[in-house]
């Protein structure tokens, strides 16, 4: 899920900072990003997060955006309604959309705040101040989606979004296969449409790689496509991986693949190589790197808010 949107990929510093034209927002690595974890980790509960509505919830989407983090907080469960909820560390937490119908969150070029929405089958701005959307694509060949679950936006504002069936029944219509799409200047196209519902999401700091997690019938892979002239060719399986749902990549191009049911992080490096695992206590979902100079991985899942300080800087979604 990442998911300060991942512009001009081969700069990224770990501040924002406008671009030349005032329209634009920019997230930018430090030329010296830091060291990649390894070994075995443990992520930290953000306390203030609990809920104890005893339903079944999942946090998920995270994305850092002027000093705090958003994430959708969704019932797992019929319609699967869902908000936007705000942690702006040490401890405040808070509201900000009570109807968002959100799964994935990323920001767009302005930085606005851009979404995966499953009650109604597209992906839509949302206007934090009053939770109004506007569609950015809606439909596939005349059709609904089944899902849409995860998404990130180029530099050159093509989106990518991934379309599992997991809350399909969350409104009616749907598509035929669950798919990976491009969306640009108005067209949409499948990327891959061989995953079995493609999960998370993720572009590396230079936007030559996109990165999703999905199923085969071999099990679970991390699948990397290269990205010539704006266009994903085809994919090849980078890693074999567990129950994988959101991703995050920091600014040494690693990739951090959530494993649901194994409830951990395992970190990649572009190569395939697994340099380090995090744990957490519960199922997870999503990452997204924030905090001060961005060295903070914030994780979601079930009902819970965890993060970690790593000695690497990282990409807010």
């Amino acid at each position: 899920m990442p998911r300060a949107t991942r512009l001009a990929f081969a700069s990224f510093l770990c501040i924002a900072a406008p671009l030349a034209h005032a329209s634009a927002y920019r997230s930018v690595c430090p030329a010296d990003p830091g060291h990649a974890p390894s070994g075995d980790l443990t992520a930290t509960r953000v306390a203030v997060a609990k809920v104890d509505d005893q339903q079944d919830r999942l946090y998920e989407g995270a994305v850092w955006k002027d000093g705090a983090l958003y994430l959708s907080d969704f019932v797992h469960a019929g319609t699967f309604p869902s908000r936007i909820r705000r942690f702006t560390p040490p401890d405040g937490w808070e509201t900000v959309v009570d109807d968002s119908g959100s799964n994935g969150l990323a920001l767009d070029l302005d930085g606005n705040l851009i979404a995966a929405t499953h009650d109604r089958k597209q992906v839509a701005r949302v206007d934090l101040s009053d939770g109004k959307r506007t569609p950015l694509v809606s439909t596939f060949e005349g059709e609904p989606f089944n899902s849409p679950n995860d998404l990130v936006m180029a530099a050159d504002g093509t989106l990518y979004f991934t379309d599992p069936d997991y809350q399909r029944k969350a409104a009616p219509g749907g598509q035929p296969s669950t798919r990976v799409y491009r969306h640009r200047n108005g067209k949409t196209t499948v990327v891959d449409d061989r995953l079995r519902n493609p999960n998370g999401i993720a572009l590396s700091p230079d936007g030559a790689t996109l990165y999703v997690a999905g199923g085969t019938s071999d099990g679970d892979v991390l699948r990397a496509y290269a990205v010539q002239d704006g266009v994903p060719g085809p994919g090849r399986d980078l890693a074999r991986i567990s129950g994988g749902d959101g991703l995050a990549i920091d600014c040494l191009g690693n990739v951090y693949v959530t494993e649901h049911g194994e409830r951990r992080v395992r970190v990649f490096s572009p190569a395939g190589d697994v340099l380090a695992t995090i744990r957490v206590d519960a199922n997870i979902t999503n990452a997204a790197f924030g905090g001060e100079n961005r060295r903070t991985l914030f994780l979601t899942g079930a009902a819970s808010l965890w993060s970690i300080t790593l000695d690497v800087a990282g990409l807010p979604y």
